[in-house]
């Protein structure tokens, strides 16, 4: 029968013992973010996790059994440490307009904090099932925005169909990077993709 004094003892012990875990856990999660967002997932490999990691892969194996697992905690990981940009923020402005504008600028500042990691994330995706996987939550994200940015307007039909798809487009990442890529400063970016959403709706989205 364990005695009073050792039962102390052991909690502590694996206490310890979990905190050693997570922050091992952390560490290999971590060391393939950074390569993820350096060389992309496609050219990543476990024995250079581990690496970076200062572990063996057996110890990296213990804490994801497969590579899903571990772009699926890199996911999770890297989001929460980049949150998106607020979503009822956009719905609180009434006017179309105005909520547009806020929310090219906020999502392009996104994009220009981020574009290292999304730019191979999103090259790869179509290598990897695992690196396409990875990035669903920005799709869901960027589809939830698409349809908090189209509230207010009357448009119907076709109409609003080429309307959604406008915001989509213009809310994507492959859209602002071609714009920055051809030296198109932010504010530029969003004076450019607000009129082409405005020929989407069929007027003027202030009015």
């Amino acid at each position: 029968m364990m005695s009073r004094e050792s039962r102390p003892k052991r909690k502590y012990e694996l206490k310890q013992r979990a905190a050693e875990m997570a922050e091992t856990h952390r560490r290999i999660t971590e060391a393939a973010i950074e390569l993820h967002g350096t060389i992309g997932p496609a050219r990543t490999t476990l024995s250079a996790v581990a690496q970076r990691a200062g572990v063996e892969r057996r110890t990296l194996y213990r804490h994801f059994p497969s590579d899903a697992d571990l772009f699926q905690a890199c996911s999770e990981h890297y989001f929460a440490a980049h949150p998106f940009p607020d979503l009822d923020t956009w719905r609180a402005i009434r006017d179309p307009g105005l909520r547009l504008g806020k929310a090219l600028d906020e999502l392009y500042t996104y994009y220009e904090h981020t574009e290292p990691m999304l730019a191979n994330a999103l090259r790869d995706a179509d290598l990897l099932d695992h690196a396409r996987d990875a990035i669903a939550p920005l799709d869901a994200y960027l589809d939830q925005a698409a349809e908090t940015l189209i509230r207010g307007h009357r448009t119907r039909s076709r109409r609003r169909h080429l309307l959604r798809a406008a915001l989509r487009h213009g809310i994507a990442f492959s859209t602002w990077r071609s714009l920055t890529t051809n030296s198109i400063a932010r504010a530029e970016a969003v004076t450019l993709i607000t009129a082409f959403v405005e020929a989407a709706a069929g007027s003027p989205l202030n009015t």
